[in-house]
């Protein structure tokens, strides 16, 4: 089967003025559309023809691994973000409470952990044994190859802020936690309990 460029989950303008469409027309366009079409032409004629981004990413290495994953994880962080505004299900501000204290208190472990990250890569809330826990990963790097469950994601590489807030990557980690963060989602994600699937 052929691996598909998802959607967006709503218009590229939605996420104005904390990203702008220029920013998601380049982003997804281009960035999300290289990644598919370059594992497309890796896996055409292989047994790796008929799989999923997850199998792919959970079992690839190379340049295969990188480009199933970041297919995967843009999918994940488009729709980790939402242009209303949200809240935790009563079950993972529960969870939130436990593992952090408050929501406030897991928002700035977050913060810290996407701007402080070296380089490019991700910033995660994830659960793992039974506990919510902030982790980055770089470059690829993707939660699903581990037994970690995914529940929202931050992309800290430059092509997600550079045109908005060139290399003031505080300022767009800000601008999504204050804005834009996805907590719908992330309670589907909580109460489900397995790794999201990318819609290919």
């Amino acid at each position: 089967m052929t691996i598909a460029l998802m959607p967006l989950p709503y218009a590229q303008d939605a996420l104005e003025p904390h990203i702008s469409a220029k920013t998601l027309e380049i982003h997804h366009g281009a960035h999300h559309k290289t990644y598919v079409d370059k594992l497309n032409a890796a896996i055409e004629g292989t047994p790796n023809a008929d799989k999923s981004v997850e199998e792919i990413t959970k079992s690839a290495s190379g340049p295969m691994f990188n480009n199933a994953a970041q297919i995967w994880n843009h999918g994940f962080y488009w729709h980790s973000m939402s242009p209303s505004k949200t809240a935790p299900s009563e079950a993972l501000a529960a969870a939130i409470t436990k593992d952090f204290g408050s929501v406030d208190a897991l928002l700035e472990a977050l913060s810290n952990e996407a701007v402080n990250h070296f380089a490019s890569g991700w910033a995660w809330l994830v659960v793992e044994g039974g506990a919510l826990k902030v982790i980055s990963t770089h470059d690829a790097g993707c939660p699903i190859t581990t037994a970690a469950v995914p529940l929202l994601t931050i992309d800290v590489w430059e092509h997600a802020y550079y045109i908005d807030q060139m290399n003031k990557r505080p300022a767009y980690v800000k601008a999504v936690l204050e804005n834009l963060i996805n907590w719908d989602f992330a309670s589907e994600n909580f109460a489900r309990g397995t790794a999201w699937t990318y819609p290919a």
